[in-house]
């Protein structure tokens, strides 16, 4: 009996020494394993806690439209800024200017309604000439005549691009007809093209309803100064405003009007028109299929924002920033306004807003 506790005990007290053993093995391979990890990690932390650092310095610096959000964009002055211009801009004025001024609470805009005339682009940039506003939201180009006045008047204008619109043609709902080319188009405004019956739809005159050529935001041809010199047709019949024309278009079976795409889109008492630069080529600006005016608006119709980045359909604007080089502090809040816009969060503000970002 004694020999067998005697082995019984030595069995216990090498099995203890086995698991003793195997703990302290354990305990060591775990602390190599993490001091391996550590070295192999160290570089990586390093980067973080220092380049890391340096890279958003470098954001915080950036001059340029690569910076993400409104934070890290620089120069940013500290004032309140009169601006104005593009009707078409509402949207942005909304949306995309309402987020910046909730994220640089030291940037105040206050837009300034015109005196006496047609709020739009053409209004926006007299205004700019004229010391009444800081910069201006134009969608469209800047014209000869405006450059040289202000070169007469000691700067110049720049215009920035941020976006870009679509230009949709509206008509009445229940005219029939399978769309227009570009050519039409402009055709029909000068008068050459006086009948639906001409391009595929009823025999039924047509009323083109227009801005004034001086006040409109958008233009169907290729440089606003062409429009300016051409005598629009006799069927054309000014409006004051789109709201204005998609009101009448209501009423006129033979009405069409062009407009900002974001804006008549949606609209639930007009129909847009699919474009084409041929006539075997006609895009929709609308993301089809049609929605109709009794399903609207519980449903409206959506802007085709695919076409219109990928350049298929035909007819676009651009959204400018008109910026006042004076080297003062328009120019300053000028671009620093672009660059806002510019960022990843101003470019997806704009496309909140309806439009498309150009990058």
């Amino acid at each position: 009996m004694d020999n067998t506790n005697q082995r019984r005990a030595l069995i216990n007290g090498e099995i203890g020494l086995f698991l003793r053993g195997l703990i302290i093995g354990k305990v060591l391979t775990l602390l190599v394993i993490g001091g391996l990890l550590w070295w192999l990690l160290k570089p990586n932390l390093l980067t973080r806690s220092g380049v890391g650092s340096s890279s958003n310095q470098s954001l915080n610096t950036t001059s340029g439209g690569n910076a993400s959000n409104f934070q890290t964009v620089a120069d940013v002055p500290t004032n309140s800024f009169n601006y104005g211009g593009s009707t078409a801009w509402a949207p942005i004025r909304q949306v995309v200017d309402a987020q910046i001024q909730s994220a640089r609470p030291e940037l105040q805009l206050h837009y300034v309604h015109p005196v006496n005339r047609t709020p739009g682009s053409s209004a926006g940039i007299k205004m700019l000439l004229d010391g009444q506003l800081d910069f201006a939201q134009s969608s469209r180009p800047l014209t000869d005549e405006e450059k040289a006045t202000a070169r007469e008047r000691g700067f110049t204008l720049e215009q920035r691009q941020v976006g870009i619109d679509g230009i949709a043609v509206i008509v009445n709902p229940s005219l029939n007809v399978p769309g227009l080319t570009i050519e039409q188009l402009q055709q029909i405004y000068l008068g050459q093209i006086t009948n639906w019956k001409q391009v595929g739809g009823p025999n039924l005159p047509i009323t083109a309803l227009s801005q004034k050529p001086e006040d409109a935001d958008t233009v169907i041809f290729s440089n606003k100064s062409n429009l300016n010199q051409q005598a629009l047709g006799s069927n054309v019949k000014y409006v004051y405003s789109t709201t204005e024309a998609v009101r009448q278009l209501s009423k006129i079976p033979g009405g069409v009007y062009y407009a900002s795409a974001r804006a008549v889109v949606p609209q639930c008492s007009v129909k847009p028109l699919l474009l084409g630069r041929s006539s075997n080529e006609l895009i929709s600006p609308y993301r089809e299929p049609l929605v109709s005016p009794d399903q609207c608006p519980r449903q409206r119709n959506q802007l085709n924002t695919e076409a219109i980045k990928n350049g298929s359909y035909p007819l676009t604007a651009n959204l400018y920033v008109i910026v006042k080089q004076n080297k003062g502090r328009e120019q300053q809040i000028g671009e620093a306004y672009t660059k806002l816009l510019q960022t990843d969060q101003g470019q997806k503000a704009i496309q909140q807003a309806g439009f498309v970002g150009v990058r």
